[in-house]
């Protein structure tokens, strides 16, 4: 064989190792924050899509108004797209869907002091978050958001609302539901309620086409229940260890559950106390039945580290005063139960993250799907952050991250209907659209937008975060948004 033929059979071996050539960098043009385009071309992007596929680059997505219209092969042609007036080059950034958050709160207020909608959107939308699932609001509030949000006169997520269904009789909480369809609900939020009432609801919500959100509690239904009951997703856990247990948790003569200390204390005491064999055979019956399950495990992180949830580094320049006020230990506030929080009790939550994330992860094993929220703004949560950190307690759980960025997309679609046209980067489906900076993969911290810490040359960096969101069309510069919270949280504390 002539020495030729070698070189150029071993160049050839190498260009294969090494995988496809980048093409050169793109020249990005005609893209303004907070502007919807006839037609957007995003050049030379590596699309990371939201049903667990493997990254794939590079690629070209073409948007147009405010709906994907085509994902291919990067056109490495230098006079490619010469023609088109709206172009972002996305040369060594990472392409993913819009994150949905299947759980969170609209607050406008924290501690009795106001607090903007516009802080939680605009944080929302920097750590990916387009569309949210509020489950609990003022519904007159809530629908007034989601029409603004659906008009695009505001800056934030897609807004579906689920509203909160009760009552004292059966034919209370049908009348509850029938109301919540009148008012234009997406869906039905219940809490822990006597079974026949429960059995009530649902058949109605079922009926109107309502999907139901159930956050348990220490109450006469449990995840058996929702399973046989048709609820549609569990909220955080609470349930599913009840369902498990030989007879009631071993609370002390002095519990309360209307004190939240005791609430919380005990609860970090619970999954201890479920029998294995008895919690399996709940989650067969909840995979069995369709239940999905939103884990919200960053809601409590809290609870097994309380110091350093007091002070995390984001809260430096992003912590609104009012949210701050309404962290500090109180009996009056939800969440704020952290007085005399003791070394066994972070202790006691450690463990019970450990077998808690291992009954999600056999959940998902059997099939059951998985979705993520956050439940912010409460228990030293911010929004948004939280979202994020969801996403790495699910990698903690074992959830690959390929796994981990489902749970946030395809899976949080399909649990609240929306799989036809939101989490993935597919033709057809809504142009919610994220850019990160460095492969999330590679490190989930790289979505967070105050970025991740690194060296180089000697000098200390910052690499990652979200560099732009793109939601409805509407693209929008994650690094501005950011900035506008800064100047917000200084205005607040300033007075002004």
């Amino acid at each position: 064989m002539k020495k030729t033929t070698v070189l150029l059979l071993g160049l050839s071996l190498i260009v294969l190792l090494a995988g496809p050539a980048l093409p050169a960098r793109a020249e990005s043009r005609g893209v303004e924050h907070g502007q919807r385009y006839d037609r957007l071309v995003v050049r030379n992007v590596t699309v990371i899509n939201g049903n667990g596929t493997p990254a794939r680059g590079p690629m070209d997505v073409i948007v147009e108004g405010n709906k994907i219209t085509d994902v291919r092969g990067a056109d490495r042609r230098p006079d490619a797209y010469k023609s088109e007036a709206h172009v972002l080059d996305g040369t060594g950034l990472y392409l993913l869907p819009g994150f949905i958050n299947s759980h969170i709160h609209l607050h406008d207020e924290r501690a009795g002091i106001p607090q903007p909608f516009e802080y939680e959107y605009k944080i929302y939308m920097s750590c990916g978050v387009t569309t949210v699932r509020d489950v609990g609001t003022d519904p007159k509030k809530a629908v007034a958001e989601r029409r603004k949000s659906q008009e695009g006169s505001i800056v934030a997520p897609r807004i579906y609302v689920y509203m909160v269904a009760g009552g004292r009789t059966p034919e209370e909480g049908r009348k509850s539901v029938r109301t919540i369809k009148e008012m234009g609900g997406d869906g039905v939020k219940i809490f822990g309620m006597d079974r026949d009432i429960m059995a009530a609801i649902t058949d109605e919500a079922t009926k109107l086409g309502l999907k139901v959100a159930h956050h348990m509690a220490v109450e006469e239904t449990d995840a058996r229940d929702a399973a046989a009951l048709g609820v549609d997703t569990i909220e955080h856990w609470y349930g599913i260890p009840d369902a498990a247990l030989k007879g009631s948790q071993n609370f002390p003569p002095s519990y309360n559950f209307n004190n939240e200390s005791d609430r919380f204390r005990w609860a970090g005491r619970l999954w201890r106390e479920a029998d294995p064999a008895k919690l399996d055979a709940v989650l067969n019956e909840m995979v069995k039945a369709g239940v999905g399950w939103i884990p919200t495990f960053s809601t409590y992180e809290a609870c097994r580290d309380m110091t350093r949830a007091r002070n995390l580094p984001w809260f430096k320049e992003y912590l609104h005063p009012a949210l701050e006020e309404y962290f500090k230990p109180s009996p009056s506030r939800h969440g704020a139960f952290s007085w005399g929080w003791s070394t066994e009790d972070e202790i006691a939550w450690k463990e019970n993250y450990r077998i808690w994330m291992k009954a999600v992860r056999d959940f998902a094993d059997k099939g059951g799907v998985v979705g993520a929220g956050d439940d912010a703004g409460f228990i030293y949560t911010l929004y948004g952050f939280t979202f994020l950190t969801e996403l790495e307690m699910l990698q903690e759980a074992g959830f690959h991250p390929l796994d981990v960025i489902q749970c946030a997309t395809v899976n949080n679609a399909k649990l609240m209907g929306l799989e036809d046209r939101l989490g993935r980067v597919r033709p057809g489906y809504l142009a919610d659209l994220i850019l990160v900076d460095e492969n999330p993969l590679a490190n989930l911290k790289y979505l967070f937008p105050t970025g991740v810490l690194d060296i180089k040359d000697g000098k200390a960096v910052v690499r990652g975060g979200i560099k732009w969101t793109i939601k409805d069309g509407i693209v929008y510069s994650t690094p501005r948004l950011m900035q506008d919270v800064k100047d917000m949280v200084a205005a607040a504390r300033s007075g002004r």
